[in-house]
């Protein structure tokens, strides 16, 4: 078959399924994206440019939809152009948040889409006034109705739709989810497995050496911010590291922003050591910024309790790392978490916005080491029955190939995809296919 995928910054979420595709010897691989150092062996890259940057003095609703156009005219250029060399795709895959996929209609009207559809705003619900530390202003409200205007173009449009969970599916409104397959992202369970070895010997990344007798606790983000609940976090450490005084934190992540507000002045990690700072140990507390993934898979290995809490927003890679990895988990009562973490089974479920409680569970994974070494099995048991990356994979072919054919998939989880025929998706039937 012949693919054409579509992502801003290569290769993005596409990465597994497009090393798969090309392993496989009998597919054409095109990749529509800006320029940037990756390679894929086999792919051919197709660069676009965006001939205009959207002005700062607009209004401030507008302009992500305004990006998004610019980016929508500059990949339907690139696409004319490699439709001019001769190439037609049997489907179009690509990530609607950045508006790329808009215009590709009007290149390719006969060609089937498959979008990837991350996430619906609401002003009622999930991120949006869940933490009271941090309540909607009053002009809020429109401007997050007017972070929908790519989704509901996209919606609008022809083509069909994946995500990767559940809640991520039902954030979007009743009427498009029939349109929108719920397919599970997958791990590469022989990169990401435990290693009881690692926990027996000296264990060392960057400045922090962890001895066998001491416990490890873990937290990884992209960023050290709110939405992935370093401030709460933060404030149960004073607790976790006076009950267990041979425990050390390892926190991974950047002092940038990736969700939610900036702070006026400075980051969020200095925020947070002004307001506990003076109640911890810092000889045991270590910010090992952003690390290389060969460092975070040894550091999942060896931790003794990870620590992973979201607002109820897009759950993070590590969470399903940390569950192939064998970890034992505190993972935040919110509903992203949830479709993960069964309490007490695959880990601990403890409230987002009560430090003590967090502290409460961390605790418990480092004393009741049976609990521990149970939550561990259980959790890897759990991420080889529904993170396997080979089944993903499998799903994923399954679902281009029916999209590609015009039929409607239903909703896809760890399984097989069905196909409800005859009813034929709202895309049209590829030429080449």
């Amino acid at each position: 078959m012949k693919y054409l995928f579509v992502h801003q910054n290569f290769p993005g979420q596409f990465l597994h399924i497009v090393r798969h595709l090309v392993r496989s010897g009998q597919n054409q691989v095109v990749f529509i994206s800006e320029g940037n150092e990756n390679v894929i062996p086999g792919v051919r890259r197709v660069l676009y440019k965006m001939s205009r940057i959207p002005p700062q003095d607009g209004h401030p609703g507008v302009r992500e939809f305004d990006i998004g156009l610019s980016r929508a005219e500059a990949v339907a250029n690139a696409a004319k152009t490699l439709k001019g060399l001769g190439f037609v795709p049997d489907i179009i895959i690509g990530h609607h948040g950045w508006g790329e996929l808009l215009n590709l209609q009007d290149v390719y009207p006969e060609v089937p889409m498959l979008g990837y559809f991350e996430f619906f705003y609401h002003t009622d619900r999930y991120d949006v006034n869940f933490d009271p530390e941090f309540p909607l202003m009053a002009d809020m409200p429109a401007r997050i109705r007017a972070k929908n205007a790519i989704n509901l173009q996209a919606l609008a449009g022809p083509g069909f739709g994946q995500t990767p969970t559940r809640f991520q599916r039902d954030t979007y409104p009743e009427w498009a989810r029939s349109r929108i397959s719920i397919l599970r992202e997958g791990v590469d369970l022989d990169l990401c497995a435990p290693d009881p070895s690692v926990a027996k010997k000296q264990f060392k990344i960057k400045n922090m050496v962890v001895s066998p007798k001491e416990k490890l606790i873990t937290y990884v983000a992209r960023d050290l911010e709110p939405y992935r609940g370093f401030h709460v976090f933060m404030r149960a450490l004073p607790k976790i590291l006076k009950a267990s005084p041979q425990a050390r934190v390892a926190l991974v992540g950047g002092d940038g922003v990736s969700y939610g507000a900036r702070l006026a002045h400075g980051t969020w990690r200095e925020k947070l050591l002004k307001e506990v700072g003076s109640e911890l140990d810092l000889s045991r507390v270590h910010f090992l910024g952003k690390v290389m993934y060969d460092e975070f898979r040894a550091l999942l290995r060896r931790s003794d309790a990870h620590v992973y809490l979201t607002y109820p927003f897009v759950a993070s890679w590590s969470l399903r790392e940390a569950m192939a990895s064998g970890c034992a988990i505190a993972g935040s009562a919110t509903a992203p978490v949830e479709e993960f973490i069964t309490h007490r089974k695959t880990g601990l479920l403890v409230p987002f916005l009560e430090p003590e409680r967090i502290a409460d569970g961390v605790l418990e994974l480092l004393e009741d080491r049976k609990l521990a070494k149970e939550l561990r099995q259980n959790a890897r048991a759990e991420a080889e029955a529904t993170l396997c990356l080979q089944d993903y994979l499998r799903r994923y072919e399954q679902l281009m190939q029916s999209v590609a054919a015009g039929h409607l998939p239903e909703e896809s989880v760890p399984g097989e995809i069905k196909k409800k025929s005859p009813r034929k998706t709202p895309v049209r039937k590829s030429k080449t296919g």
